[in-house]
């Protein structure tokens, strides 16, 4: 590897008023997300217009909904009347308008009791737990028990015609099923640690749910509301077409397609106008409902869409608040390894939020020889995950590579199109993550799983997918691989567990694995035997490996080189063994330091102040300089570049003659 210019800083947090935009109001801001998807904005024109046309249907209506011209019986669309006229000629058109007056404000009714029902109750259950949960719990299952139909019938012979009522039974009635879905989302934002966090801190109960859990579980709710809205239309149409909730006379869109239902043999034109409005309104309240819910996700931060993330980085007055001041650093022409199979240079990740893109990463530069096995070394926080996943294309949204170069066997892959880089994925490029069971499909078998994944790369019938599944099975040490391959993910153990999701990565017979902490979860001797199992796998296929750890103990047991990250950046390049014996940068040594592996016994583990900063709050200069024991004022003035030092190491520091033995500084 060479030594690189000054890695770019970003710029400061604080920035004078005059350069922060104008922050909109937040409500603008979530009607603009959602008017943003062309979708939802022809669905909300839709509405809109159907709604506006209803309410003031006595002003633009061109006849009254009883108005009668018999010399016109079931007439099709003409200039007297746009749309027809029905069996006792009167105008379609009108009676659309009036009858939907009734069909708006009945789901308006629906959707307002089974919210003001549901969501309080189901928030009260999962957030409370206990003897409260079981009780609302379990009432809610008796009205689950009851068909809806029946109570609203009865509702009806109670309160004879009375449309209102019959609504507000249903919504009641619908109640219990919006709540358990609140009830689940809850019970899972529940759990969250700043939940425990805010709760150990003496925010009350009400204000955790107002802050805390309605914005997570807006989005099921937004869901359930359209799902239900729909459901509404289509019940009210029901009604409308048994003539039971109104008067005969008064128009409703069920009404109309009960009697367009009499004359469909003689003229079927009549259901079109009243069935194509009711299909419309439900597609678009579930099209509405999607984006709404899409919208509130990009509002929370968990998701933003790639235009929007296009938008912001186009935009200099934003971009400008989070982006580094310094300029990017130049990629390098050449490997730093030759005939690397992975070569990274110069990386650079950015996440887009609301105040423009935030950089993660940026000025990663590593490489990955042919047999090698290269460590990627830090605490949590410090980038090693997301510089991995970016490899392997699999940011999360918002999160995208935004400068640099990965090169993969000479093949630039952050340029190369979807599908030609899905060729590579399973047979360039493998991945095994630290959470075995989460690689894992908990309704299907371990061979079935695994047969899936070599039929897609193979080519192959099934039985010889078989006959493969047990080969890699026995490959990656599994006793018994016929039995194993039977078994479901949930009847192995953590290293078996760890073993298959191995296998299934090796299936498209790969030239680099990346593994993401592969023995995190699993204890000592599981540890041991996974390594061992990496060791023999790269003997004897030859592949590279891209080991993500924090563990010294397998960088020692395994990797040839390591790149150690702090804070976003790369700050020590060196062989293993070098940086065991010498490192070259305060954060190695602390880290070395702070080891147990390497701690006197008897004395007290040495452990490095503070922590990690997050992205968006690093400082100008040398990002560890809060944490170091030799940081100056040097350190802090202005971005740290990378230093060549002899043996083919580097280092991001100023002092590190400091750290090397008096004999290699002269």
């Amino acid at each position: 590897m060479t030594a690189g210019p000054a890695s770019p800083s970003p710029a400061p947090a604080a920035q004078p008023p005059a350069a922060q935009p104008a922050a909109a109001p937040a409500s603008a801001g979530f009607v603009r997300e959602v008017l943003r998807r062309p979708a939802a904005a022809a669905a909300v024109v839709f509405l809109l217009l159907l709604a506006l046309a209803c309410i003031v249907a006595p002003l633009i209506a061109p006849y009254g909904p009883l108005d009668q011209d018999l010399g016109n019986v079931l007439s099709g669309p003409g200039g007297r009347h746009l749309l027809g006229t029905d069996t006792l000629g009167r105008d379609v058109l009108s009676r659309l308008l009036f009858g939907g007056r009734r069909s708006m404000l009945s789901i308006v009714e629906a959707v307002a009791a089974v919210l003001l029902l549901g969501v309080p109750l189901g928030v009260i259950a999962g957030y409370a737990g206990g003897w409260t949960d079981r009780t609302i719990t379990r009432v809610a299952e008796v009205f689950v028990a009851v068909p809806a139909i029946i109570l609203v019938l009865v509702t009806l012979a109670l309160i004879p015609q009375n449309e209102d009522a019959a609504m507000l039974a249903l919504g009641v009635l619908g109640a219990p099923g919006v709540l358990r879905v609140v009830r689940g989302a809850t019970l899972q934002v529940r759990g969250d640690l700043y939940i425990a966090a805010a709760r150990v801190s003496g925010v009350s109960h009400t204000r955790i749910i107002a802050r805390h859990v309605l914005p997570r579980i807006k989005g099921p709710v937004i869901v359930q509301a359209s799902l239900f809205a729909s459901a509404a239309l289509l019940f009210e149409t029901g009604l409308g077409f048994l003539g039971l909730a109104t008067n005969p006379l008064e128009p409703t869109w069920g009404g109309m397609v009960a009697e367009a239902f009499t004359v469909i043999t003689r003229d079927s034109w009549l259901l079109y106008p009243s069935g194509a409005t009711i299909a419309l309104c439900i597609l678009a309240f579930g099209v509405l409902g999607d984006a709404i819910r899409d919208a509130a996700a990009t509002a929370d931060g968990t998701e933003r869409p790639a235009r929007a993330q296009r938008r912001a980085r186009r935009s200099p007055a934003v971009a400008g608040l989070a982006r580094p001041a310094a300029a990017p650093s130049p990629v390098p022409a050449a490997p730093a390894v030759p005939d690397a199979v992975l070569d990274v240079a110069g990386l650079t990740v950015t996440v887009a939020t609301p105040d423009g893109d935030r950089v993660l990463v940026d000025d990663v530069r590593l490489s990955v020889a042919p047999g090698e096995t290269v460590g990627l070394l830090g605490e949590s926080g410090c980038g090693k995950s997301i510089t991995a996943l970016a490899i392997l294309r699999l940011l999360p949204p918002a999160v995208e590579v935004s400068g640099g170069r990965v090169t993969f066997e000479g093949q630039d892959v952050t340029a190369l199109p979807d599908r030609a880089f899905a060729r590579l994925r399973g047979s360039g490029l493998g991945y095994v993550s630290q959470e075995p069971m989460s690689s894992l499909d908990p309704a299907y078998t371990v061979g079935a799983q695994l047969g899936e994944v070599v039929r897609r790369h193979d080519r192959c019938s099934r039985p010889a997918a078989r006959r493969r599944v047990s080969e890699l099975l026995a490959q990656v040490k599994i006793p018994d691989p016929g039995a194993v391959a039977g078994r479901y993910p949930h009847e192995l153990s953590g290293g078996m567990a760890q073993r298959v999701a191995l296998a299934i990565a090796l299936a498209g017979r790969p030239r680099l694995l990346v593994a993401d902490e592969p023995t995190t979860a699993l204890d000592v001797t599981v540890q041991s035997h996974i390594l061992a199992l990496l060791r023999d796998l790269q003997r004897d296929t030859g592949m590279a490996i891209l080991l993500v750890t924090h563990d010294w103990g397998v960088v020692a047991d395994i990797c040839h080189r390591v790149v150690v990250m702090y804070a976003g950046q790369p700050v020590e390049f060196a062989d293993a063994q070098a940086m065991f014996d010498q490192p070259l940068h305060p954060y190695t040594e602390g880290l070395l330091r702070s080891s147990p592996a390497v701690a006197a016994p008897g004395e007290r583990l040495p452990s490095m102040p503070g922590r990690v900063p997050q992205p968006g709050s690093w400082p100008d200069g040398c990002r560890f300089a809060d944490r170091c024991r030799l940081a100056t004022e040097e350190c802090r003035r202005a971005p740290v570049p990378v230093t060549e030092l002899p043996g083919g190491r580097e280092t991001r520091c100023v002092h590190s003659d400091d750290l090397r033995p008096a004999e290699v500084a002269r």
